[in-house]
């Protein structure tokens, strides 16, 4: 399918808009979270990612410093480049990013545990509902 992943800081307002077109695409129309739980107060300070595929921006990630160290969120691939290893490249360049030394975690929908695990990630605690879907929070293990 795609000749290559591109992964690149976002740090334009072009760049800006074609994220929050993806996570509105996958978490706002797709999956029908509110636009005011998608957006919020962690936009400015939080350090967030493209994933380019032949010129088009087809997934994001973020992540952002908390009391309980480095949160990697807001993971979010248009449906038809999931599969294609966008997502392991994301994941792969968070991950180098943030040096892994310090305590690193997220809060997985269900159905993505099980690609989170193939990175170190562990799921910790009960199930809890985040923005009406079901989540675990992981722990990535050293």
């Amino acid at each position: 399918m795609a000749k290559s992943i591109i992964i690149q800081p976002v740090n334009s307002a072009e760049l800006r808009k074609a994220i929050f077109g993806v996570r509105r695409e996958v978490f706002v129309l797709e999956q029908e979270v509110s636009e005011e739980e998608e957006y919020d107060e962690y936009e400015t300070s939080s350090f967030h990612l493209a994933a380019e595929v032949d010129g088009k921006i087809v997934g994001t990630c973020r992540f952002r410093s908390t009391d309980k160290g480095t949160k990697l969120e807001r993971f979010a691939v248009l449906r038809e480049y999931r599969g294609h290893d966008v997502g392991e490249n994301l994941v792969r360049h968070c991950l180098d990013l943030v040096h892994t030394e310090g305590h690193v975690y997220l809060h997985a929908q269900v159905q993505v545990v099980d690609f989170y695990g193939k990175f170190g990630f562990e799921a910790v605690g009960p199930q809890f509902e985040e923005a009406g879907i079901q989540h675990y929070k992981m722990v990535l293990r050293a």
